[in-house]
Order: C-alpha cells, then sequence, then structure tokens
C-alpha cells in the first residue's frame, strides 16, 4: 500500500470494497488469519520493538526469506482497536493459524532456537513444541477437524546444507527454495512427508473434504531463473497430483472457503506494476480438467 512503507494489515469486503486498516500502521506486519466468527484475527508484528519498518532481506546470498527476530503474536479485531500481544519473546513468532474449532492456534517459532512448530490455546497457555528437526518448519494449517496440521518445511541433511542453513538464520534469513509439504498429527506424531520434488512448494490449505490439499509449486517451470508458481492439489498420501493455475509467473497462497465452493488466492496476473501482487476470488467447480 502507498501510505505505508512495510506490509500492513487490512480488510475488505468480498467484492474488494471497504478496505479498512486493522494494524497499527507500525513496524512491518505478517500472516493474519481469522478466528471463528471472522471479529479478532492473529498476526504477526514488529511495532512493539520498533515502530519504523525493519530493512529487508539482502539477496546477496540468493533469494531469501527474512525471519525477523522483532517479529510478536499479536490479537487484532475488524474495529482497528490497539491488538492484544500473545506469548511475547525476544525472538522470531509468526506464521499463526487458528483451528477451524476455534480451540487451538498453531505457529512457528524460534524461542527454542530452530525454526520449528508450536501449539497453544487461543490464550496463549498450553504451550506445545511440536516439530523438533533441524530445519525449518512453518507455515502450519489445521485440518477441517482439528486433527491433522499441514506446513511446509526445509530439514538439510548434507554438512554443507547444515552449515548454510545455520550461517543464514543466525543473519535471520532463511532459503525458500527447497520446501517440501509435510502432514502431522495436530500433536506432533505421525509426520509424513507429501511432495518429494525438487522444486518449491508451499501454501498448503486442506481442501474441505479432508482428503486433499492445495498448495503453491514452481513444478513444471521452464525457466529456474524466473519460475513459474502455480497452484497444485495433491491428495494426502501424495498420489493424484494435478495442476490447478497455468500462469507464466505467480499464483500462490490458496485458501479454501468453508463449503469448499471458492478459492481465494494471490497473483501477478493483470497486475499494473510488475512486483504488484494481488487477491484474487474464483469459483471452485470439482470437474476433470477444468483449470484457470
Amino acid at each position: 500500500h502507498a501510505a505505508y512503507t512495510c506490509d500492513q494489515i487490512f480488510t475488505m469486503n468480498l467484492d474488494g470494497s471497504d478496505k479498512k486498516l486493522v494494524s497499527t500502521g507500525l513496524g512491518r506486519t505478517t500472516c493474519a488469519y481469522f478466528y471463528p466468527g471472522d471479529q479478532q484475527f492473529i498476526y504477526a508484528s514488529t511495532h512493539t520493538m520498533d515502530i519504523n519498518c525493519p530493512p529487508p532481506p539482502d539477496f546477496s546470498n540468493g533469494y531469501v526469506w527474512k525471519v525477523y527476530s522483532s517479529f510478536d503474536l499479536f490479537v487484532g479485531d475488524r474495529s482497528g482497536s490497539e491488538p492484544r500481544p500473545l506469548v511475547p519473546h525476544s525472538g522470531y513468532d509468526a506464521e499463526a493459524t487458528v483451528s477451524p474449532l476455534g480451540d487451538k492456534v498453531v505457529f512457528t517459532s524460534q524461542r527454542n532456537g530452530d525454526l520449528d512448530i508450536f501449539t497453544m490455546n487461543p490464550d496463549g497457555t498450553d504451550l506445545l513444541q511440536v516439530t523438533h528437526e533441524l530445519g525449518y518448519d512453518g507455515g502450519p494449517f489445521f485440518s477441517p477437524d482439528g486433527k491433522k496440521i499441514i506446513y511446509r518445511a526445509f530439514h538439510p541433511q548434507t554438512p554443507e546444507d547444515i552449515n548454510r542453513y545455520k550461517r543464514l538464520l543466525s543473519q535471520e534469513l532463511i532459503e525458500p527454495a527447497a520446501f517440501q509439504i509435510w502432514i502431522m498429527d495436530s500433536d506432533g506424531n505421525n509426520k509424513r512427508q507429501i511432495t518429494d520434488n525438487q522444486f518449491a512448494n508451499f501454501a498448503p490449505f486442506f481442501h474441505p473434504n479432508n482428503r486433499q490439499i492445495i498448495f503453491c509449486s514452481n513444478i513444471n517451470s521452464s525457466d529456474p531463473r524466473k519460475p513459474d508458481f502455480n497452484l497444485w492439489l495433491i491428495n494426502l498420501d501424495g498420489s493424484g497430483l494435478e495442476q490447478v493455475t497455468f500462469f507464466d509467473e505467480f499464483d500462490g497462497f490458496p485458501m479454501f472457503s468453508a463449503d469448499g465452493k471458492t478459492i481465494v488466492f494471490a497473483s501477478n496476473r493483470f497486475n499494473k506494476n510488475p512486483r504488484d501482487t494481488n487477491v484474487f476470488i474464483a469459483d471452485w467447480i470439482e470437474s476433470p480438467g477444468l483449470s484457470f
């Protein structure tokens, strides 16, 4: 948004009208998600550490994401009133979402040194670490019944990859190039990898049928220097991979409505400026061979 130097949280109607700032307008924010009822939402912000916009990542090491240690979790509401901090600590807390049942929050944190996934009650009690592997575990979402968690992960295996991961993390950076999609029980048991390829797979979200997930990937991208990211559908056992969108730039961050009739996603299509990303809504029609 042109009025702000850093990302902020907004709400709007489904037709794009009545856009409203609901974060403080200070610092940098990310990853907002509604609690059931759509009145309150959880998000991450740096504003309590510094009201100024923190510097963007240095891309001299290649394409990297910044995991700001100043990110903390907050609960806001649609009125835009002062947000309430949730489990504050010195270190990265972000990427939070809420169970459809409203009984649990899941998020990524560096509070124990590595980037792992934690769950907690909506009031911040009963904090539980559910991933422990060296590497990045993040972008978690609950299944419609609240029994499973889907997430993206990178677990370095070779000494070279381990050293590079640790070195970048010490600079509050991660590389998103080798993410795979994983699933586990909500208590952290029965972890299982769903995708297994050499591409970047992220932003997984459950289909309301509880049997499939939709995610973003650069599978089939023809130019590694300018990868195409599209939406893909896959069964929970890793079978039935199906391409959903066919665009030569970026489609990502897909989510279904609770009834499965609508999908929302971000895309660079039809943008006015090369780096602009906008929000799109489309009807979801179960029909073989249909794409958009």
